[in-house]
């Protein structure tokens, strides 16, 4: 026996959406790389607070007090002139965009459960 194109569909779908309910991480479940939450050293809590956060908001965080604090170079908007916290945490006195992830990993730790 046939089915009519409009009750397969509507099969396929009921079928899909279990599938994707099963699949689905119950609340509070464990995440895990960029989204995990990481604590902060002390130095680093004094620009991004004292809370645990996702790495990506501790980067977004650093950046924001880096255009708060008009720390990007002039010239080449590329490199970084840490103030006096910034230097704690990059230690030195100016850095690459693309080396200030390595400073900032160095001040992080993932939370254990």
């Amino acid at each position: 026996m046939a089915r009519t194109a409009e009750k397969s569909g509507k099969g396929e779908t009921a079928a899909a959406e279990k599938k994707t309910k099963a699949a689905a991480k119950p609340a509070g479940a464990a995440r895990g790389g960029i989204t995990a939450p990481v604590t902060p050293s002390a130095d680093l809590a004094e620009i991004v607070g004292k809370a645990d956060l996702p790495r990506s908001e501790v980067v977004k965080k650093v950046w924001d007090y880096i255009k708060k604090h008009d720390l990007q170079d002039a010239k080449d908007r590329r490199q970084i002139n840490g103030d006096d916290k910034l230097q704690k945490i990059f230690g030195k006195k100016s850095v690459s965009m693309f080396e200030m992830n390595k400073h900032l990993s160095a001040h992080l730790t993932a939370k254990k459960d």
